[in-house]
């Protein structure tokens, strides 16, 4: 059964690393398993023992590339323990931005437009795509403790505020709604500005150096987390 179990992660791998290059040459709408099994040198019909349609293919394909982001995103913020909160989040936010300009494909798979006629499964996805926000989170969380983050605690309208709630329960974030509406600032700045740069939509030559262009927005964001 060891071996077994072997070969057919071995499989999958090779299935996750040739579809990793299908999204770079076709887009993640062009994605075909036939295609996929003519490279990995196995007939059309083997291929579905490992992966049951197209759609398992793309699911396959979202969960390694939020799972590499994240541990990108991760790596950055344990590499210097002993720096401040801010220079770790800004040291994660670069992380994100390096791995999305060197994987285009993958981070519009993550963040481009939804595949038509492709949806997502919750319970497989969301603990993978929610983990580079959940790191997000708990850096500002030290920020809240350490003072550097104010902290007022007077609710937004509903149906906010419940939302905001059961978001803090979830991951166990210790900010109240406004601090953590921030943090929604801060995540949309991060995926947005990232985008724009991968996408192409600062236009050509608008831009010596778009990393400086990023570091400003990051640390804009950082100040306003600091601001009453």
């Amino acid at each position: 059964m060891g071996k077994r179990r072997d070969a057919r992660d071995r499989i999958e791998a090779e299935i996750i690393e040739i579809g990793r290059g299908h999204l770079i040459t076709e887009g993640a709408a062009g994605l075909s398993l036939r295609a996929v099994a003519r490279d990995l040198g196995m007939v059309s019909s083997a291929i579905y023992r490992y992966v049951a349609s197209r759609d398992d293919l793309l699911t396959l394909l979202l969960v390694d590339a939020y799972d590499e982001l994240a541990d990108a995103v991760e790596a950055a913020a344990a590499a210097d323990p002993g720096a401040d909160w801010p220079d770790r989040m800004v040291a994660m936010a670069h992380a994100a931005r390096v791995w999305a300009v060197d994987q285009p494909a993958r981070w519009a798979l993550l963040y481009g437009s939804p595949v038509p006629g492709y949806s997502a499964p919750a319970d497989i996805t969301v603990g993978p795509g929610t983990r580079m926000i959940v790191s997000v989170l708990a850096v500002v969380a030290e920020g809240i403790l350490a003072g550097d983050v104010p902290d007022p605690k007077e609710a937004l309208p509903q149906p906010l505020s419940g939302d905001f709630a059961a978001l803090r329960t979830e991951y166990g974030f210790p900010g109240g709604d406004r601090v953590l509406l921030k943090c929604f600032l801060l995540w949309a700045t991060l995926v947005g500005a990232i985008s724009m740069e991968v996408f192409g939509q600062y236009g050509p030559g608008t831009l010596s150096d778009a990393a400086l262009v990023f570091d400003g927005q990051i640390r804009l964001m950082i100040d306003t987390l600091r601001q009453n």
